[in-house]
């Protein structure tokens, strides 16, 4: 199963908590980060300081084509600023430019306040408009001007206030999104991408973002000392780096992103060849290569071979960064089985880990991710719950004793029977026939979970819940139908019944020796050890109306599941329902039905299958 994989630019976009680019106007954190990440402003200004005609000539600067001219480019331009100033390269290429002038007793007065004309004056020549362009007397023709171009869209400064920092977040965000004399926008002039009156931040970011690198030990090797770090997607600190993690930072930001994502597992494919191989196989699952030094390693030139146990290092969009030897203490999965027999015969094969393997069992780990492993002993049944470890000299797969918690989530889904949930918990809902489905604490808000519902729950070091195995608590796991038919021929002395039934959009038909209390409409296939032991019919409700994630029908809210079946009901065809999108269907032209699962815990009793047949 491909791993699956999300582009660098929305996974940046995720990790910095910010809204990804839309028609509206930009948000005041968007416009800030933005311009940090062109460095425009430092990540330690105070919004509300006063910014200095040396800070505005810097900045100006920094939001040209010149931003990387100004090292080394100062000299004695104005008695009060001399060469050796660290501003004097900026205040000598916006002087140069025209952007900005000193004073007639030739001074240029750096740590002077701007104000706000005197800063609209100097954008609006970055832009091209001189005072030729401008109707009336300076400095309402500049103030005019800014505010029918958009400068002035969300600054709080008037006519003779003195700049804040935050006032010149949005000046210079405008700037970027302003239309020059000649009718371009300013920003595209510079290479970057505007859309819908927007920069687009991701692209940005991506494109000032430097790695992958990955840690050589507990530490990582920066061109600055950062004030933000994430850590797997939450804020941590550098203390949490361990050996062998993946980052990345923006000098911009002063943000560093690290990822301890790491996969273990006996490596069995290369492809499309392994003389230039772009994806690897690892335990039963296909992962990009993507960076050349992986692609080495993995290549016939490299170390390592079809049949060896190794370590993916991977990075932020689950792509593979580097390979090493199988690491011991970071190489141990929970999961369930979805399935364990006696491997096949591995033939002339040269990989000692899968020759000596007796047993190729494959298992639903606690991330969602189904791997295989090759391990000696004797085959595990369907639904196991199991323990893998993995070194260097084999795999070993371990039955795992029941370990229960009881208790009830926290309303907002932190917590649990006294424990905390760690930072990117794994949950994992499970039944006794393999069937697995990863769920998130939000899911789980505000249920109680007793009795068997826990199967099993591991503590990080901290003491916080990092995995929990439930069962059967979402209904997730389970098979759902829409019968559309049942053909009854038994008799007296023989039960033969014919169920017709839609499934994911496709018509099956089961057949044999076995009658269940079911009529037409949704159902839930119930199986043991993989045979179907019966079939349990959902509860109907009319619809009235429908969104992305709940129903309202007769004054009731239902929820969705993500998996929701939605079948469209067309009676002049001989199949009779196609499967559609949510988004394709709607309370005013269709008429709606809800078949819901009636789960004892609320983390069930989803709508599983929507049937819209046109009015």
């Amino acid at each position: 199963m491909m791993k699956r994989i999300i582009s660098a630019a929305l996974t940046i976009c995720l990790s910095f908590s910010l809204l990804c680019i839309g028609t509206g106007a930009a948000s005041s954190s968007v416009k800030q980060e933005t311009v940090q990440a062109l460095g425009i402003l430092s990540e330690e200004a105070d919004p509300t300081g006063r910014v200095t005609r040396a800070q505005f000539a810097r900045m100006l600067v920094a939001a040209s084509a010149y931003k990387d001219s100004a090292e080394g480019y100062g000299s004695s331009l104005f008695q009060d600023l001399k060469g050796d100033h660290w501003a004097s390269g900026y205040v000598r290429i916006a002087i140069e430019q025209g952007w900005m002038s000193g004073y007639v007793d030739g001074t240029f007065r750096p740590d002077q306040a701007v104000t706000l004309e005197e800063g609209c004056a100097a954008l609006l020549k970055a832009l091209g408009y001189d005072a030729s362009t401008l109707k009336g007397a300076y400095p309402s023709a500049q103030l005019s001007k800014a505010s029918s171009i958009g400068l002035l869209d969300g600054v709080s400064a008037s006519r003779g206030s003195k700049l804040t920092q935050q006032d010149c977040v949005h000046l210079f965000y405008n700037l970027l999104t302003a239309q020059t004399s000649t009718g371009t926008v300013y920003g595209t002039s510079l290479g970057y991408s505007i859309t819908n009156g927007q920069v687009d931040y991701s692209a940005l970011v991506s494109a000032n973002t430097k790695g992958p690198y990955v840690a050589e030990n507990a530490s990582l090797s920066l061109p600055f000392t950062p004030s933000t770090v994430y850590y797997n997607g939450a804020v941590s600190a550098l203390k949490a780096v361990q050996k062998y993690d993946v980052y990345y930072y923006n000098a911009n930001l002063n943000t560093v992103w690290v990822y301890h994502d790491r996969v273990t597992g006996t490596l069995t494919g290369l492809s499309p060849s392994q003389t230039a191989p772009t994806s690897i196989t690892v335990a039963g699952v296909s992962y990009q290569i993507g960076t050349a030094e992986a692609a080495y390693q993995l290549s016939s030139q490299g170390r390592f071979q079809e049949g060896d146990m190794l370590t993916l290092l991977l990075g932020m969009n689950g792509e593979a960064v580097q390979a090493i030897d199988a690491l011991e203490s970071e190489a141990v999965y929970y999961g369930s089985v979805v399935s364990s027999a006696k491997a096949a015969s591995t033939g002339s094969t040269t990989s000692s880990a899968i020759a000596s393997a007796q047993v190729t069992t494959q298992i639903t780990c606690t991330d969602g991710v189904v791997r295989t492993f090759y391990h000696s002993g004797a085959p595990f049944s369907t639904g196991s719950l199991v323990t893998v470890s993995t070194t260097q000299s084999g795999t070993q797969v371990r039955s795992l004793p029941v370990k229960k918690l009881e208790g009830t989530v926290s309303k907002d889904g932190t917590g649990f029977a006294g424990y905390e949930f760690a930072a990117g918990v794994q949950l994992l809902d499970t039944d006794g026939n393999g069937g697995c489905a990863r769920i998130y604490p939000s899911r789980l808000a505000g249920v109680k979970l007793s009795g068997d519902d826990v199967r099993y729950y591991t503590l990080d070091a901290s003491g916080n819940i990092d995995r929990m195995v439930l069962r059967e608590v979402t209904g997730d796991t389970q098979p759902y139908v829409y019968i559309i038919g049942i053909d009854d021929n038994s008799s007296e002395l023989n039960i033969s019944v014919n169920y017709s039934y839609v499934q994911n959009g496709t018509v099956q038909n089961l057949s044999g020796g076995a009658k269940y209390a079911i009529k037409s409409g949704g159902a839930m296939l119930v199986y043991e050890k993989g045979s179907l032991k019966g079939m349990r019919q959902l509860a109907s409700v009319s619809l009235d109306s429908l969104s992305a994630l709940s129903a309202m029908g007769g004054g009731k809210e239902y929820k969705i599941a993500e998996n929701v079946q939605v079948l469209l009901r067309d009676s002049t065809s001989s199949q009779g329902y196609y499967r559609t999108d949510l988004s394709q269907v709607n309370g005013e032209d269709y008429k709606l039905t809800g078949w819901y699962d009636d789960q004892e815990h609320s983390a069930g009793g989803r709508l599983r299958i929507i049937i819209a047949t046109p009015d």
